[in-house]
Order: structure tokens, then C-alpha cells, then sequence
């Protein structure tokens, strides 16, 4: 098949798209031995067979312009266009990162009414936008309890629990800020078991990391209780509020007892991060751990705006301030809601992950039964689908025109399909997604090779997955 071929296979002997001139002689700029000797081996195409080329392939591409990605806010959200423009206008691109704060007002405004902005929706004294990224922002907030520790003279505190429900980074970065794990099984419900927390809480205990709606897509209802507990043992709570797109506009953390949050802008605030893209994972602090923020911050100085710096911060955590084109578009976002339509928001993202949950229950039955928030976890029946998988259901959606959850996570969910259809798509979407799910189902008890061999029709077969990833072949 045409589309299948590399541009080089497309090579046809004397077409070309563009005709260089040939150095008839050297200069003194550039020596003899500098030039190439032999003609590159690159493709003979016309200009046109190029352009048709790179458009086709493009069109092979799953993007969020094209197909419902039930991946989730993990960037596969709508983000609207005319973000991208504001942020790449020249007053902000063109700025000198060494700039004066004197020549830099307008964005240093940006970033003072985000910061605000963000402190009032979550409930918290102050923010910082430095952190590039989500595990970026969980590293700072381990700073900030160690510092926290360290101000009290409670060396002791070397420990950081964490339930088996958390983003996996948490126990990463808290590793690596030199703290020692202590991981927890959750309850029956899918939620922190309270008892078994309390167990491990004592005099070591530094931080209590929990991941909140948590990786099976609940809701810790009993987050009060556990910030009594937290800090009834002289420990901090610390927030991963990635997904906060289920709670934006409902609830503020700052308000349950949470110390420490940190918000993927590159999720919930509508900025794309797709593909390892620049994100932000700002981090908000209580009143009694605001001084350890990451420094300097920017302040308002009567109509001037500046940075400062304080002596117990934990200092940078990032060169510069931050990315700013993200924090650019963050701000759009925040400016163009008001609190009835964050609201909305996110009463629309646990609308759609619950009509999901309904409209599949009978085939793919959620593996903690209840409301669940901004995604729900499914999972399947091997037996009787006659030992078709949960990869095998995620490669067969492809055909479909859909691309696959995102499967097998949570861990602690057997044959997991974890679907997060966020607050922008429409019902219409979400019926012909469950539509194709249930004619999944139906292929996989009456023709199981069907989904077992999927894909069938894309231009890529299935890849043998551990050898891909195992021995990777990076040059064709």
C-alpha cells in the first residue's frame, strides 16, 4: 500500500523539488575538505510527491482533532486555538528571559494575577509557578516538607506514605528528595483505609502524598479525617492535584486541611503537553509553609510589579520563572471562566466518566462499584470473553476509529480500562464510543479472533509490544 512506503522507496531517479547550486570552488570560509565529497543518498521526490507525502502520513495520526481520545486530561482535551496565538504574540515571546523586571510588566502581571487567582480556587495563601511539570511540582513540595521539618528542628521525619492508589510519581519524586516510601494498601472501596493509615503514621512520618480523585478515579471521602490524622502526628498532607478538572469550581483543597497541592496546568488549565511538550506543576502552600515556596516571587509593588525573595525559601527550582508561554494560556483559561462555568466544568467531567460507567456495566463492570469522579475504571472478564484481553479490546477500538484508554493502570485493578472522557466531548461522542465498546464485546464472545488479531485495519499490525520496547530498532 502507497501510504505504507517510506519516502525513499518513493525515490524516483531524477525527480527533484529543488535544485541547489554547486560550489565551484572553496573560500576562505569555507576549505575544500570542508565540502561533501560523494551526493547524499536522500529520496528523488518532486516538491508535490513531498507535500502529499507528509500530509498523508499525517492523516495516519490519532490526534484530538481527528478522534475521541478517552486518555483523559492527561493533555488529550480540547484546548482552544486562540490560546496558542496569545501566548506566541511578540510582547511575550520576544522577552529576554534576563530581562529587567522594568522591561517585563506585562508578563510579570500575567503571572502575579494567575498566582492569585489560583491561591483563591484552591484555598491556599500562595502558589508558585515554577515547577515545569507534575512530578516537577511533587518534588517541590518534598523540598518544602523537609524544609518545613528541618525549620522545626524535627530531623527525625524521614518518611512519606503514599497509597497504593497514587500516581506513581509520588513515590519517585519523594525517593529522590531523599525521603524513605512506606506504601499502603487501599480499602475495599477503592479509598485510603483510615486504620491502616493511622498505623503507620508516627514520629518519622514527614509527608502523607495522596493522589485525590486518586488513580481509580474516586474521590477520598474521608479527606478530613485524614488530615486530622495527618496532623495529629506532626506530619504534612501533601496533595496530587493533577486532576483537578473534577474538582475545579466544587471544592478547595486548602479548605479539607490539604498543606501542600500541586496543579497540572498542562491538564486541567487547557494547555497542550502532548508528545513530552513544556507543562507546569505549580505548587500552593498553606499559610504556615508559604516562606518556603520556591524564590523569588513576583509581588505588586503599588502599580509596578517585582521579584522577591525570602529567606527561608527553599530557593529556585527552575532557571528563569517558570514556562511562561504555559502559564500564558493557563491564565487564558482562568480569564475566560468565571466560578458558575469552572463549575460546570467539572460537573460535566464526572458527568461523562459516569455515563460511561453506566452505559458499560453490564459487559465491562467497574471495579469499585459507586460514583466514581473524573474517570472510571473498568475491567473485564477473561473467562468469558473467552480469553480475549484488555489489550486486545484497547487494539480492536482503533479500528473503530477510536484511540485506546489508557490500560492496565491502576495496578491494582486486574485487566484495567481506564477511561477518562473529560468535560468537552459531547453525549453523541460518548454513545458512539460505548456503541463500539459493546460491538467489542459481542466480537469477543461470538469471532474472538477478531479482537485478538486487532488492529485489522490500520496501516501498522499489531507490533510484538516487549520486543519493541525491549530491543528497540531506531534506524530503519
Amino acid at each position: 500500500m502507497e501510504f505504507n512506503k517510506l519516502s525513499i522507496e518513493k525515490s524516483v531517479s531524477g525527480k527533484r523539488g529543488i535544485k541547489f547550486p554547486s560550489a565551484q570552488k572553496a573560500s576562505k570560509y569555507l576549505k575544500t575538505s570542508s565540502l561533501r565529497q560523494k551526493t547524499p543518498n536522500l529520496p528523488q521526490m518532486s516538491e508535490f510527491d513531498v507535500i502529499r507525502h507528509f500530509t498523508n502520513l499525517s492523516r495516519l495520526n490519532y490526534s484530538l482533532d481527528t478522534h475521541f481520545y478517552p486518555l483523559g486530561s492527561c493533555t488529550m482535551k480540547y484546548n482552544p486555538r486562540a490560546y496558542e496565538a496569545l501566548a506566541g504574540l511578540d510582547n511575550f515571546t520576544a522577552a529576554h528571559p534576563f530581562a529587567d523586571a522594568s522591561f517585563a510588566q506585562g508578563t510579570l502581571e500575567v503571572m502575579y494575577n494567575l498566582e492569585r487567582t489560583l491561591s483563591e480556587l484552591c484555598g491556599f495563601e500562595e502558589f508558585t509557578l515554577q515547577p515545569a511539570a507534575g512530578a516537577h511540582g511533587e518534588w517541590t513540595g518534598v523540598l518544602i516538607a523537609k524544609a518545613f521539618h528541618a525549620d522545626n528542628k524535627d530531623a527525625a521525619r524521614t518518611e512519606v506514605i503514599v497509597p497504593d492508589t497514587a500516581h506513581g510519581t509520588n513515590p519517585a519524586t519523594a525517593n529522590m528528595g531523599g525521603l524513605n516510601v512506606i506504601n499502603i494498601k487501599s480499602g475495599a472501596d477503592g479509598c485510603v483505609d483510615l486504620e491502616e493509615l493511622k498505623k503507620s503514621l508516627g514520629p518519622k512520618t514527614a509527608l502523607v502524598m495522596l493522589t485525590v480523585p486518586n488513580t481509580a478515579g474516586l474521590f477520598e471521602k474521608n479527606i478530613k479525617k485524614i488530615a486530622e490524622a495527618v496532623h495529629a502526628a506532626g506530619a504534612l498532607l501533601y496533595m496530587d492535584g493533577a486532576n483537578f478538572n473534577a474538582l475545579i469550581g466544587l471544592a478547595k483543597p486548602g479548605e479539607w486541611g490539604v498543606d501542600i497541592l500541586h496543579l497540572n496546568l498542562h491538564k486541567t488549565f487547557s494547555t497542550p503537553h502532548g508528545g513530552g511538550g513544556p507543562g507546569a506543576g505549580v505548587v500552593g502552600a498553606s499559610k504556615n509553609l508559604a516562606k518556603f515556596l520556591p524564590g523569588p516571587k513576583v509581588v505588586k509593588d503599588g502599580k509596578n510589579f517585582k521579584f522577591e525573595y525570602d529567606k527561608n525559601s527553599i530557593g529556585r527550582v527552575k532557571a528563569f520563572y517558570g514556562n511562561a508561554a504555559v502559564l500564558l494560556k493557563a491564565y487564558c483559561y482562568v480569564r475566560q471562566h468565571d466560578a458558575d462555568t469552572f463549575k460546570e466544568i467539572a460537573e460535566n467531567a464526572v458527568l461523562n466518566a459516569n455515563y460511561i460507567k453506566e452505559k458499560l456495566k453490564e459487559i465491562f463492570p467497574a471495579y469499585f462499584d459507586g460514583t466514581c469522579m473524573h474517570e472510571c475504571v473498568l475491567t473485564i472478564d477473561k473467562e468469558k470473553l473467552r480469553g480475549v484481553r484488555t489489550l486486545d479490546i484497547a487494539k480492536r477500538l482503533l479500528d473503530y476509529g477510536f484511540y485506546a484508554p489508557t490500560i492496565y493502570f491502576p495496578l491494582i485493578v486486574p485487566e484495567a480500562m481506564m477511561i477518562e472522557p473529560t468535560e468537552t466531548e459531547s453525549k453523541d461522542v460518548l454513545d458512539k464510543f460505548t456503541e463500539a465498546m459493546k460491538q467489542i464485546f459481542m466480537e469477543a464472545l461470538q469471532t474472538p479472533a477478531l479482537p485478538a488479531d486487532a488492529p485489522q485495519r490500520s496501516p501498522v499490525r499489531r507490533i510484538d509490544e516487549v520486543s519493541a520496547a525491549r530491543e528497540p530498532n531506531l534506524r530503519w
